[in-house]
């Protein structure tokens, strides 16, 4: 079990800087950050790896970007999520859907090529429906990100550039063949796909949007669908918290069925409808109890720190909070592994 970042920047310092707290792999983020809520951007990033519509890096790119990684001394294990952008015209069936499907399968073939493992994704139209509504007050007055059902505008109201309601049946058919399309070149190129849940989870449809990705039981549909050792979760704690779930038997249900990709770890306070996020240390789950689980069911890959809660001198990565949840999440493992043996 290793800790990694999620980071756009592949800057030299920026890669020294993750080397020196101690963290081992690095998941690169798309370029697009319009569809990202402002409190989650690393706008900073002037060395970065494109990829997004229209950006799809060469095995060339993808190369000398996992050079630069390992010249650092880290592992370049995969790009941390597709932007909506690319993948949003196959979540509707729009005109376009079939370009971004074939551009979607050429990063997968390239990925393969270059050696980098996993590609994370979601189905979940970020920067189109409402993620967070707010802000909390942390320990410190640190502040972490919030949502609150009842602060959005109209949730019934359809989304932007939408002309009528879509049913969940229709958006299971669109996904299905999404997973026909490209889990067989994912398998060919050796390349895991991490399926991310939406955030927030639990609510079944929002401006005109089904939400499928919201439950443990939708997970479970969502890798039935088309079998394949290719196709996996990239779990996140905090969205599982969010559902008021156990995290741990989450992790053990997917654990069982050998479907965990790699892990986010983060978490919240309170549950769908009405939570906020907080350090690693304050949530609802605990924290060790996790990391004792993911030891027990032997899961030797990646977790990351996703969202942090913005620290006072901060930068927009958030080095300084991102750095405590590194070293933090570091200790608890080395405790545990050590007590195990």
């Amino acid at each position: 079990m290793r800790v990694g970042v999620r980071t756009r920047s592949l800057s030299k310092p920026r890669l020294e800087y993750v080397r020196q707290l101690g963290a081992t792999d690095v998941f690169v983020d798309h370029a697009d950050v319009d569809e990202e809520p402002d409190e989650f951007n690393d706008r900073d990033a002037a060395a970065t790896l494109a990829v997004g519509r229209d950006a799809i890096p060469s095995v060339a790119a993808l190369e000398a970007a996992r050079d630069r990684v390992e010249e650092a001394g880290l592992t370049l294990t995969g790009i941390q999520s597709l932007p909506y952008s690319l993948y949003g015209d196959i979540m509707f069936d729009r005109d376009g859907a079939d370009e971004a499907l074939e551009q979607i399968t050429t990063l997968v073939r390239n990925l393969g090529a270059a050696d980098v493992p996993i590609l994370g994704y979601q189905w979940n139209p970020r920067g189109v429906v409402p993620m967070r509504t707010g802000t909390a007050e942390l320990r410190g007055g640190a502040e972490g990100t919030a949502f609150d059902y009842e602060e959005v505008d109209d949730p019934d109201e359809l989304a932007p550039g939408l002309e009528r309601e879509y049913t969940e049946a229709e958006f299971w058919e669109h996904y299905e063949a999404f997973l026909e399309r490209v889990l067989p070149v994912a398998e060919e190129a050796g390349v895991e796909l991490a399926l991310h849940p939406v955030d927030p989870p639990v609510i079944e449809s929002m401006c005109g949007i089904p939400r499928l990705c919201r439950s443990v039981e939708n997970f479970e549909k969502a890798m039935d669908l088309v079998p394949s050792e290719n196709h996996s979760l990239k779990l996140c704690l905090g969205c599982f918290s969010q559902m008021g779930e156990d995290v741990t038997d989450v992790l053990r249900t997917f654990g069982e069925r050998d479907q965990i990709g790699f892990v986010h770890f983060r978490d919240v306070v309170g549950t769908v409808p009405r939570f906020h996020e907080t350090f690693v240390d304050e949530g609802n789950f605990d924290v060790a109890a996790v990391v004792e689980t993911l030891d027990e069911i032997g899961y030797d890959g990646v977790v990351i720190p996703d969202h942090v809660p913005k620290l006072t001198g901060d930068t927009d990565w958030r080095h300084r909070s991102r750095g405590y949840t590194v070293g933090y999440l570091r200790g608890v493992i080395d405790t545990v592994q050590s007590d195990s043996s």
